[in-house]
């Protein structure tokens, strides 16, 4: 029976036996209760059993240093399921100790399978978002990583800061502009359309292009931006008549 199957009252009983059982394992060095529920086929009650984690973390402290030993032990799984709750799980921590959980995204960035990655993209950008500094720190080193998968991962984790505060993240993107790879390049085309469109963000990501030096690239990721406030017209800061305008005014070709 999957977590939304049941009634809400039943979701509530759930999520407290979860987080009951996680405690006990990580109290007393177990992984009966991690395993069953970091493997679980519903997204989830996988998710229910990570934020669960970071929650017993920040409210145990005497516990900290046996929940990191027991994530870290339960990425070695051969289940990617497990791999991707353990770092999903290091992510909730992150948002407030990410030099305790650093290690899992340096390991989880080169995963052999998608979902693992995935969830560090993800983490990176909940992480980025509450606790920017040290993350924004971490992600710089591995925007030129000789892997373009990597390059190509963090840009697109660090997005979700970039959408309230693109100053911090466009010295880190202009890193990018002249990476050669395909799909490194449509990432960075994405992730700039992607934050100009919210409310403040156009004219701070409009004047960091006019000094970038690679105006193909920079053309190509005006046309993104200008797509983006017709597909997100709804959610954006203004309308594309207005965009355009704006770029029209503003934009250095």
């Amino acid at each position: 029976m999957s977590f939304y199957s049941l009634s809400p009252n039943e979701r509530k009983q759930l999520t407290e036996k979860i987080n009951r059982e996680l405690e006990l394992d990580f109290r007393f060095g177990k992984l009966d209760a991690v395993l069953q529920y970091f493997e679980d086929e519903d997204t989830y009650v996988r998710k229910s059993a990570y934020l669960a984690t970071g929650k017993i973390y920040f409210r145990s402290k005497a516990l900290q240093k046996k929940i990191l030993t027991t994530l870290w032990k339960v990425l070695e799984s051969k289940d990617f399921r497990v791999r991707q709750s353990a770092i999903n799980a290091a992510g909730e921590i992150g948002m407030q100790d990410f030099e305790a959980v650093q290690h899992f995204f340096d390991k989880g960035l080169f995963d052999a399978h998608h979902s693992p990655r995935n969830a560090v993209i993800g983490s990176v950008k909940k992480m980025g978002q509450k606790n920017p500094r040290p993350v924004m720190k971490w992600a710089k080193n591995y925007l030129k990583h000789p892997d373009k998968e990597v390059r190509r991962e963090i840009c697109h984790g660090i997005e979700l800061r970039g959408r309230t505060h693109p100053q911090d993240i466009l010295p880190l993107l202009k890193t990018l502009q002249h990476d050669k790879t395909a799909r490194v390049r449509k990432t960075l085309v994405h992730v700039l359309g992607q934050i100009a469109y919210k409310k403040g963000c156009l004219a701070t990501v409009i004047a960091d292009l006019n000094k970038w030096e690679n105006k193909a690239l920079t053309d190509e990721a005006v046309d993104e931006i200008i797509d983006v406030f017709e597909r997100y017209k709804n959610f954006a800061s203004m309308s594309q008549e207005e965009a355009i305008r704006y770029i029209g005014k503003h934009y250095h070709k």
